[in-house]
């Protein structure tokens, strides 16, 4: 008759049937049959299928993983052939196939033990005792063994099941147990230190012997987690952030993370009992324990655990974060290529690239909403190319890159209320549903003017993090809405850019790694006037002017199409083609983008109205009646190419739809002086700037005529 190791019954073996769950086994069988189902087995991947992971739990026994299982898409596992994983054996057919499930632990250290399955025996056995593992050493590199609720060494370094009543730490290697009056008796000295917890996790506190002498308090020194490993043995004081906290069916474990690492603190209330209930993730505390090792993973035994508060708790969470920043501030990068719009804000890009790696770094969901144009797309994915690399870096699930980065498109490239709401909305669920913490929000020719102010000031309101990288010309009020805007117009800089450009500087600094692949990326952006250096960037990346041109014009399309999807694998398949196939993707769908939009441009320039006001030639298109609203290509785009080719021959070019109108002008307008001034002409149509970006005015339909008319007559004056 042996003892659980995990609650101390009584049990033929090493484990009862309501713990079976709680350890993994190593199979030493033959067949398919001597498996238990309901266990949880280690396995090695032997390989993948269309329908899911077949995984060798021994030598010609094989189960198959199906997708269906799966907590994630089957593409999305980064799993090798050999690597070592961990299933549990759902079924064993009458065939012998084998249906196995998902275990959400995938590391040995996140069971409560480990067993061996051999079907010799008649119940499983310790690892321990078929290995011959030395549990009298902490020092050891293999680690001692785990003792759980119920199995403490004695002094003699022999497992003695201690029945329940026993108090401490279930590994303190002290011999503590209760008498039937409840005094408590140990023969293990006792510590003190400041208490955070009742009942806390290996504090033990025994009554003193007869003396007049004062049991004396020993300060402990606060030391760094990345010291731990060079403190086996010793105990020690930490200070950080409680970063992840799980009730086992033993101890409480804590995760703890300062400005060096993370570590696991385990302390012991009851088992299955939560130890220090008032500590909650998130809170800063101070830590007291003893340094072990345990099965080659760093350990603390909790003695104490206070949350700190006031002074102290501000000059942990500075400490901390000044850390971080600092970690998190990339090196000195050299700029992408010669471009002095960009070396005027280079002070802000750098600012940027450290917002987004500390992101990273803290665990926090990078959301990137961006313009749907081509020029958002590719700044958007810029940042996107850079920091997926981080997150996979920085978390071990395959999905992390779906949990940790988003990039959303935007309409028009302005922030609104409803866009905010839809956000804010996301981002509180996620919050509440997965204690997911909120995201750092990254906005890419999108949110430089005060169209977006509402917006930010709702994110603000829930101190969600806000990063503006535009070419526009951005609203100072702006830079007090949002914690970083990286835009030229707000420097001396006579040059300009495209945000895209921006951004790829940005994404350099996040990882240089991706210099070289996201080279082509600003001579894709610029519809015209590609600045030399470029195009020569381009070029030394393999892409010249043509395939820079084909790419711009597919993006441009695919932009259009479910404007509000991100449709990052179509996106990346454009813009970093790496087969053949997909390097004719997008002459492909460039020829699309070409005969719509010139089937569209003819019908528009044999319905454009000439007019001349004050000197100033205008060409007038009714949009409502000579474009198709809901097909390709969007207002904005036709507007730009009917300027683009009449530019020679008018000075404005404007686009009239219901209740809306839009300017393309040779010489730059302040879009909100027009449409002051053409409201003092017609007072009733409630016109007003929509969007400075897009040169876009709107108005109340019933007035169109007089809209016209004033808007024309503002543009001859502002001019």
């Amino acid at each position: 008759m042996g003892s659980c190791i995990i609650c101390g019954t009584s049990v033929e073996g090493h484990i009862c049937e309501t713990h079976q769950q709680d350890v993994v086994f190593e199979f030493r069988g033959t067949n398919a049959d001597q498996l238990t189902p309901g266990r949880f087995y280690r396995g090695t991947v032997d390989g993948y299928a269309e329908f899911g992971v077949f995984v060798d739990i021994a030598d010609r026994v094989t189960g198959l993983l199906h997708r269906s299982e799966l907590d994630q898409r089957l593409e999305s596992l980064d799993w090798e052939a050999g690597d070592t994983v961990y299933v549990q054996v759902k079924n064993v057919r009458d065939n012998g196939n084998i249906d196995l499930g998902w275990s959400i632990r995938q590391s040995e250290r996140e069971f409560r033990g480990t067993l061996i399955d051999d079907p010799d025996e008649d119940f499983a056995l310790l690892k321990e005792d078929v290995e011959g593992d030395d549990d009298s050493d902490d020092d050891g590199d293999d680690g001692p063994v785990r003792h759980t609720v119920g199995e403490v060494p004695d002094e003699s370094g022999n497992d003695d099941t201690r029945e329940a009543g026993r108090t401490g730490s279930p590994t303190d290697g002290g011999d503590t147990e209760t008498d039937e009056s409840g005094t408590t008796d140990t023969d293990s000295d006792t510590r003190t230190a400041d208490s955070g917890g009742s009942g806390g996790a290996a504090v033990v506190e025994a009554e003193p012997e007869s003396t007049d002498e004062e049991t004396t308090s020993v300060e402990l020194t606060q030391v760094a987690v990345d010291t731990l490993s060079d403190r086996v043995g010793d105990d020690v004081r930490i200070e950080g952030e409680i970063a992840d906290i799980r009730q086992t069916s033993g101890p409480t474990v804590f995760e703890l993370r300062d400005e060096t690492g993370v570590v696991d603190c385990a302390a012991f209330e009851e088992a299955g009992v939560r130890a220090y209930p008032e500590v909650e993730e998130g809170d800063l505390v101070r830590l007291d324990g003893e340094v072990r090792r345990r099965r080659g993973e760093l350990q603390v035994e909790t003695e104490a655990l206070l949350v700190l508060e006031d002074d102290e708790h501000d000059a942990v969470s500075q400490r901390m974060a000044d850390a971080l920043t600092e970690r998190a501030r990339p090196e000195d990068v050299e700029p992408l290529a010669d471009d002095p719009a960009v070396d005027a804000v280079i002070d802000g890009v750098r600012e940027a690239a450290t917002a987004i790696r500390r992101a990273v770094l803290e665990d926090r969901p990078v959301v990137v909403r961006h313009n749907a144009t081509v020029d958002g797309y590719v700044g958007g994915v810029a940042i996107e190319r850079a920091t997926l690399p981080l997150v996979r870096d920085q978390h071990g699930a395959a999905d992390a890159e779906y949990h940790y980065f988003d990039r959303r498109p935007l309409e028009d490239g302005v922030y609104d209320m409803q866009d905010a709401t839809q956000d804010v909305t996301g981002m509180l669920d996620n919050r509440e549903r997965h204690d997911e913490k909120l995201p750092l929000f990254v906005f890419v020719a999108a949110g430089a003017t005060r169209e977006s102010l509402d917006g930010f000031d709702l994110l603000s309101i829930y101190d969600a993090d806000r990063l503006v990288l535009d070419s526009a010309e951005a609203d100072p009020e702006v830079g007090d809405a949002v914690d970083t805007l990286v835009s030229p117009s707000l420097t001396d800089a006579d040059a300009t850019t495209t945000a895209s450009a921006i951004a790829a500087t940005v994404a350099a600094h996040v990882d240089d790694d991706v210099r070289e692949e996201i080279g082509h990326l600003p001579a894709v952006s610029f519809w015209e006037d590609t600045p030399e250096s470029y195009v020569d960037l381009a070029e030394s990346t393999g892409y010249d002017a043509d395939a820079t041109r084909e790419i711009r014009e597919a993006i441009a399309l695919e932009a259009y199409y479910q404007s509000y999807e991100d449709k990052r694998e179509l996106i990346a398949d454009l813009l970093f083609p790496e087969t053949d196939d997909e390097r004719g993707l997008a002459g492909h769908v460039s020829e699309q983008f070409r005969t719509k939009l010139d089937a569209e441009i003819e019908t528009a320039e044999a319905n454009l109205e000439r007019r001349e006001v004050d000197g100033i030639s205008v060409a007038v298109l009714d949009t409502d009646a000579f474009a198709h609203r809901y097909e390709f290509p969007p207002t904005n785009l036709l507007l730009d190419e009917l300027f683009r080719r009449h530019r020679d021959d008018v000075d404005v070019v404007v686009g009239l739809a219901e209740d809306e109108l839009y300017l393309r002008s040779t010489t730059a307008l302040d879009v909100r002086a027009v449409a002051a001034t053409a409201a003092e002409e017609a007072p009733d149509a409630g016109l007003q700037a929509k969007s400075t970006r897009d040169g876009c005015l709107e108005f109340l339909s019933g007035e169109r005529d007089a809209v016209l008319d004033a808007v024309l007559e503002a543009v001859a004056d502002v001019a």
